[in-house]
């Protein structure tokens, strides 16, 4: 990395911090984007538990853990919908999808009253393993924790086949292997987290080995993971799973095959696309996805291209330091940025998610 690059993320990273810890709101939620008209007044477990990871790893450890705390108090609250979503399940009788939790909740841990995309499964996951990661980084203790972990054990174990939406509110007719990552690395989480009794805590650790035998055998095309079971396309989330998450193993010859087609099919000048038909305000390129691919690449062996990826995602800010959602310089369907800037306004900035991100990709580039 160039000392001009150094200098510019040092700003950058000190203005995330500061961004993070602002916006946080007294309750603990991080809101994904403070005045984007689609996504003000929400946090997402998904995205939060991500940010609240970046700000663990950077020693925000009062801010984490109220996250985590919110989390917690969201879980219980709903306890009785869960347990009934597990009865369904066990019983054959599944929920139908509007009576699962949903993927965001309003700050006071409403559901709110917007029609969203909502049920999917990936943020109950990514929750628990932050959780896990924050406490083995920091000592901290999980037992506040533990009625809230269970309960979404039960949760996870109980449904993680089922199709739902994935990271990017799509395609709830598929099981995505992004969302089977996350929830096999929170139960794998969960399980090391010491606060499960005996009978949950083998509940976790066999299912999250079950979820990754089913995603190795039936993910994974042509050497690669795949957007979901049954297509042959990647998207750009998937080197989640090999880091930060971890549920792959970074050497392995499927990991490696893996960020070869996110390289090939959705990466150029190392800012990564979601998708290849990707439509949302045009289809740009996403500085958080740039972010995991470091993270991977980084795992992998390969510094260098994590130092990559990180100078392109902190060339994506604006003059005061804000980071996007996604940019325009290289849109896969430009005729159809038009129709969501109508509907929703300019593209979502600053996003917490990225900014959360580049914390997360700079703080282990330091080590």
């Amino acid at each position: 990395m160039t000392t001009a690059h150094a200098s510019i993320d040092g700003a950058l990273l000190a203005q995330s911090r500061a961004l993070i810890r602002s916006l946080q709101t007294p309750e603990g939620a991080y809101p994904a984007s403070p005045t984007f008209s689609a996504y003000a007044g929400y946090c997402w477990f998904r995205d939060g538990s991500f940010i609240a990871d970046g700000m663990s790893a950077v020693g925000e450890v009062e801010s984490a853990e109220s996250f985590f705390t919110w989390c917690s108090d969201v879980v219980l609250r709903y306890k009785d919908d869960i347990m009934a979503a597990v009865k369904g399940a066990a019983s054959g009788t599944p929920l139908p999808n509007a009576s699962m939790l949903p993927a965001r909740f309003t700050f006071d841990g409403g559901r709110g009253a917007d029609e969203w995309w909502d049920f999917q499964l990936d943020g109950f996951g990514t929750w628990l393993w932050a959780l896990e990661q924050h406490c083995a980084r920091h000592g901290a203790n999980p037992a506040p924790f533990a009625d809230a972990v269970a309960l979404t054990v039960d949760y996870l174990a109980s449904s993680w086949e089922r199709p739902c939406f994935d990271w990017w509110e799509e395609h709830d007719e598929h099981v995505h292997v992004s969302t089977l990552g996350c929830v096999g690395a929170g139960l794998q989480a969960a399980a090391r987290l010491g606060t499960l009794d005996p009978t949950r805590a083998s509940l976790a650790s066999e299912t999250a080995a079950t979820i990754r035998a089913h995603i190795l055998s039936e993910g994974v095309s042509d050497g690669h993971l795949v957007k979901w079971i049954g297509t042959s396309a990647v998207d750009g989330s998937l080197s989640a799973l090999i880091s930060p998450l971890g549920f792959i193993d970074p050497l392995s010859d499927v990991a490696a095959s893996t960020m070869r087609a996110i390289d090939a099919d959705l990466t150029v000048d190392n800012g990564v696309h979601r998708f290849v038909d990707d439509t949302f305000f045009g289809g740009g390129q996403w500085p958080l996805l740039s972010c995991f691919a470091g993270l991977a690449k980084l795992a992998m062996g390969d510094r260098p291209a994590a130092q990559a990826s990180l100078a392109w995602a902190a060339s994506a800010a604006t003059s005061d330091l804000a980071l996007p959602e996604q940019v325009g310089a290289h849109l896969l369907a430009p005729d159809r940025r038009a129709e969501w800037v109508e509907r929703w306004g300019s593209v979502a900035t600053p996003l917490l998610w990225a900014h959360g991100m580049i914390l997360r990709l700079a703080k282990e580039l330091d080590r």
